[in-house]
């Protein structure tokens, strides 16, 4: 039983969102006799998100199934500075064309995940950049200063592993912390902002921004934040070997994207069906029990129902289609990654690098000597062979059991 009264706290809490609250008792409350408005910011340092932000995407999601309003913000502002958190090194600063390019890559995502429309709990997406640049200088100091001491932003960890590992930490990026509490207050005041959501690193971030909207203008607002979402083997989700799995069909192919769902480790099953889909508690319960070969079939769901979300359900369907035909039948189905030859063929460890599967022909020819490497199911150990296809027919190149493609003429 949830010791929560509200739908909101206890969707998050069921779904296993909830790591930190402030003041439990009194956004509880809050959330079961009006709309919450709140927010989660992004900042656009790339052309797509990864998965590492669908956690925070789906909490704004299961913000609005819960009958209250999210706001998305682009840190078109902050993207400028750079949030030092978990990070060792300074960012590579932006220019304000490549910020406008990336939002507008990002914008795509949360337009398929929450619903925009005029309505009292519809959408709303912000770039932050619209007071953060038209801020003076002094009055920032003056206005917002006072209310940040030196010790205590020391105290925060952004800033202290980043002191203690002697990594430096720049003036600007020092002030980032300050500008996202900015961003708190002014949501508050002009949209009657009451909560921001975020993963767990943003929690000191969190903290600055209900103290300052509380010290400014006396109101209290409240933050929530995720557990950090590792996986079963201990690794940070959004990774996989092959570097980060991108929301966008730019940067990942959707076959790739579902692919990755698929393999999830039977450990991590369930806990990624409550956070990454709408199925309902009971079905989720009936699929991580299956057991043995069976867990295949949860996996299947897994990656059909994220896919669709992310992708679209034509993009789920295919990719599905295509893991059939590529597993099962032994063909290859449409989604896979295609690589054209040329009339002179290519060399093999260049082929496996130009088709993305290896990052450079050393790699590849590493992969061909450990027995990695099939043409048309068949190993392949001469890292020497070069690959040629007449026209008119394709060979299907496999790299281990998961990575798959058509070379043709």
């Amino acid at each position: 039983m949830s010791q929560y009264e509200s739908d909101l706290l206890r969707l998050l809490e069921e779904r296993g969102h909830l790591h930190q609250v402030t003041d439990a008792g009194a956004l509880d409350a809050l959330a079961t006799k009006e709309i919450v408005t709140g927010y989660v910011g992004f900042d656009p340092t790339a052309p797509s998100l990864h998965i590492g932000n669908l956690a925070s995407i789906m909490l704004l999601k299961r913000l609005q199934q819960a009958g209250h309003r999210p706001i998305v913000i682009m840190g078109g502002g902050t993207a400028k500075v750079g949030d030092p958190s978990g990070r060792d090194e300074t960012r590579t600063m932006l220019t304000d064309e490549k910020l406008a390019s990336n939002i507008a890559g990002i914008k795509g995502s949360f337009e398929r995940i929450l619903r925009f429309d005029d309505s009292e709990t519809g959408a709303l997406l912000i770039n932050n950049d619209d007071w953060l640049s038209e801020l003076g200088y002094i009055e920032m100091l003056r206005d917002v200063g006072p209310h940040f001491t030196i010790n205590r932003m020391l105290t925060f960890d952004s800033v202290k592993l980043r002191l203690d590992r002697e990594q430096p930490l720049t003036f600007l990026e020092f002030n980032y912390m300050i500008m996202q509490a900015y961003d708190f207050l002014v949501l508050n005041r002009e949209h009657g902002c009451r909560l921001q959501l975020g993963g767990s690193d943003q929690w000191g971030n969190i903290v600055n921004g209900i103290e300052l909207t509380r010290r400014i203008d006396g109101k209290e607002v409240y933050g929530v934040t995720a557990p950090l979402i590792t996986r079963a083997d201990g690794a940070k989700m959004g990774k996989s070997v092959d570097g980060a799995i991108w929301l966008n069909e730019e940067q990942l192919p959707a076959y790739d994207f579902w692919q990755y769902w698929r393999n999830t480790d039977d450990r991590d099953v369930g806990k990624f069906l409550r956070l990454f889909t709408d199925l309902p508690l009971d079905e989720i319960a009936r699929l991580e029990a299956l057991q043995g070969a069976e867990i295949n079939d949860a996996k299947v769901v897994l990656a059909n129902e994220v896919t669709a979300m992310v992708r679209g359900e034509d993009a789920a369907r295919s990719a599905e289609t295509t893991a059939k035909q590529t597993f099962a039948g032994g063909g290859a189905g449409e989604d896979l990654p295609t690589l054209s030859l040329g009339a002179d063929g290519m060399a093999l460890p260049a082929a496996l690098t130009a088709i993305g599967f290896t990052a450079s022909n050393g790699e590849a020819k590493r992969k061909i000597a450990e027995g990695a490497v099939k043409l048309d199911g068949q190993p392949i150990t001469d890292p020497a062979l070069v690959v040629t296809v007449s026209e008119g027919s394709e060979v299907k190149l496999s790299l281990g059991k998961k990575r798959h493609g058509i070379l043709v003429h």
